[in-house]
C-alpha cells in the first residue's frame, strides 16, 4: 500500500495560513489522529517504523504540528494501583480491553460529590512549572516547513475535562446551580491553561501559526446545555483564550463533538476563525448544513467520520464518502481534511490508505 501523492506549490506553513484566511491552496490541508493498534497497522502497511510518527505524518501529507511546553513540575497527585494518573489534570484512568486492542477510560472521579474545600485543596500547576525553551527549540526544529499550533482539545474544555475530575452529571449540576466553590475551581483550572498558554505563545512568537481549543458542546442528537446557560458560564472563559490568540494575531480553532452548530454564532461573535470534528451523524453537522449556514466563515476541520464507512465499509465506500465530502467543503474554501476523531481500533487500515488518497486525489484547487 502506499500514498499516492501530487504536485505541490505551497509548503505546509503557507497552505494551512491561506486555508485560514479562505484563500486559494493548491490542495486541502490534512490532518490525521489516530488509536495505537490502528496507527501501528497504518505504519506497517506503509513500510514505516510505528515508532516513526513524523515519518508516517510527512507520508500521509499532514500540514502542523502540535508545539507545547513540557511539564517540568512535581507530581501532583498519586497514582493508584493499575490505574494511570493526569499530573496535569488530576483524572484517573483504568485500562478497558477490548477485541481490536484497549484504552484508558476514566473512572474513579477523585472530585465527586466534593465539599466545598475538596475544590480548593485540589492541586493544580502553576505555569512557571513548564519548560517553555523546549518549546521554542521545537518550533525551530520545523525550521518553518508546517504549521505549527499551540493547546489542544483539551483547553480549556470546560465540561469534558472537569467532566473527567468530578464525573459529567456533577460538572452539569455545578454549571446549573453556578456551586460557587466548583465554578472557583473551574476559573482556576481556565485560568492556569490560559497563562500557561500566553507564556508559550510569547516564548514562541513569530513561529506559532494557530491556536486550538476545545470544548465537547453537544450529544449526538442535541445541545449538551443550553445556550443560555453556555452564555452565562461558559462564553466568557471562551472569550478569554480566542481573545488571546486574537492578541498575537493568530486564528483559533475549536473542536467540539456531537451537535454543536448550535453554539456557532457566539463562538463567530467571540472572533473564532474554525471549528473541528463534525460528526456528520450528528443533528445539523451534515457537511451540506455546515457549508450551507456558515460556509466561508467558519474553517471547518473534521467531517470524515470515525463511526461511517471509513470504519465499516470498503476502501470504495470511504473514497466516495470523502469524495462527496470534499465536493462540498472545498467551494467555500476553509476546509481542512480530517477525521471526525481518532480513527478507532476496528477501523480496516485498507480504508485509512484509501481516505488519504482521496485528499490528495479530490482535494486539489
Amino acid at each position: 500500500m502506499m500514498i499516492q501523492k501530487y504536485p505541490e506549490t505551497l509548503t505546509s506553513r503557507e497552505r494551512v495560513i491561506r486555508t485560514f484566511n479562505f484563500e486559494k491552496t493548491d490542495r486541502v490541508t490534512i490532518g490525521y489522529e489516530t488509536n495505537p493498534a490502528i496507527h501501528a497497522r497504518l505504519c506497517e502497511a506503509l513500510g514505516i517504523p510505528a515508532e516513526d510518527y513524523e515519518g508516517l505524518l510527512r507520508a500521509l501529507g499532514v500540514d502542523y504540528r502540535p508545539i507545547g511546553a513540557p511539564y517540568i513540575g512535581r507530581p501532583l497527585h498519586p497514582v493508584p494501583e493499575n490505574r494511570m494518573v493526569d499530573q496535569l489534570e488530576g483524572c484517573i484512568m483504568r485500562w478497558v480491553a477490548h477485541g481490536s486492542g484497549g484504552y484508558w477510560d476514566f473512572c474513579d472521579f477523585p472530585l465527586q460529590d466534593a465539599e466545598d474545600e475538596d475544590f480548593d485543596a485540589f492541586p493544580v500547576p502553576i505555569p512557571d512549572d513548564f519548560d517553555y525553551d523546549a518549546a521554542l527549540a521545537a518550533c525551530k526544529h520545523y525550521n518553518g516547513e508546517f504549521a505549527l499550533y499551540v493547546g489542544n482539545a483539551g483547553v480549556p474544555d470546560i465540561i469534558n475535562s472537569n467532566g473527567r475530575i468530578m464525573g459529567m452529571e456533577d460538572v452539569l449540576c455545578h454549571l446549573l446551580l453556578e456551586n460557587e466553590a466548583a465554578m472557583r475551581f473551574i476559573r482556576r483550572r481556565a485560568d492556569f491553561q490560559l497563562k500557561m498558554l500566553e507564556r508559550t505563545l510569547d516564548k514562541c512568537k513569530g513561529h506559532i501559526d494557530f491556536v486550538w481549543l476545545g470544548e465537547d458542546l453537544g450529544t449526538q442528537i442535541a445541545p449538551m446545555i443550553s445556550l443560555d446557560l453556555y452564555r452565562q458560564t461558559i462564553k466568557p472563559i471562551h472569550k478569554l483564550f480566542i481573545d488571546l490568540a486574537s492578541a498575537y494575531g493568530l486564528p483559533a480553532i475549536m473542536h467540539s463533538c456531537g451537535s454543536s452548530s448550535w453554539v456557532y454564532e457566539d463562538l463567530i461573535e467571540l472572533g473564532l476563525r474554525g471549528v473541528d470534528t463534525l460528526q456528520p451523524e450528528a443533528v445539523n453537522m451534515s457537511p451540506a448544513y455546515l457549508a450551507e449556514h456558515f460556509g466561508g466563515r467558519l474553517n471547518f476541520r473534521g467531517c470524515i467520520s470515525t463511526a461511517g464507512p471509513l470504519a465499516y465499509g470498503t476502501a470504495a465506500d470511504t473514497d466516495r464518502v470523502c469524495r462527496e465530502t470534499l465536493e462540498i467543503m472545498m467551494p467555500h474554501r476553509g476546509y481542512h481534511f480530517a477525521p471526525t476523531h481518532a480513527i478507532q481500533d476496528n477501523t480496516p487500515v485498507e480504508n485509512v490508505v484509501a481516505m488519504y488518497n482521496a485528499a490528495h486525489k479530490y482535494g486539489r484547487y
